[in-house]
């Protein structure tokens, strides 16, 4: 399975976006969402399990930021409202079996990132 992520781009502070995360088939799996500012480490930002019941946001996106996956679980999507000066970030979609947040580097499926600034 591949993940094409996208929905990145300018947006003012106060601003929404919603970023969109497709693979090239049904993905039974647990997913998630992590950034990368510049000069900065990979973070989570939100993480949902394969049946929906384990989720994670990280506490500065609390409700702002919403994580989804469509009906066909072909996509996942993360909703992003009242964006901030700090979102500003590439964001990568992940995707694993098992739900491996807040961790990177156990995910077993990466996209490539979209970016997303945040600016006046």
């Amino acid at each position: 399975v591949q993940l094409q992520a996208s929905g990145g781009g300018l947006v003012q502070p106060g601003g929404s976006l919603r970023l969109s995360c497709e693979a090239s088939g049904s993905l039974d799996s647990a997913m998630g969402w992590f950034r990368q500012a510049p000069g900065k480490g990979r973070e989570a930002v939100s993480c949902l399990g394969r049946d929906g019941s384990n989720t994670y946001y990280r506490d500065s996106v609390k409700g702002r930021f919403t994580m989804s996956r469509s009906d066909d679980k072909k996509t996942v999507y993360l909703q992003m409202n009242s964006l901030k000066l700090e979102d500003t970030a590439v964001y990568y979609c992940v995707a694993d079996p098992w739900f491996r947040c807040p961790y990177y580097s156990a995910y077993q499926t990466y996209g490539q990132g979209t970016l997303v600034t945040v600016s006046s």
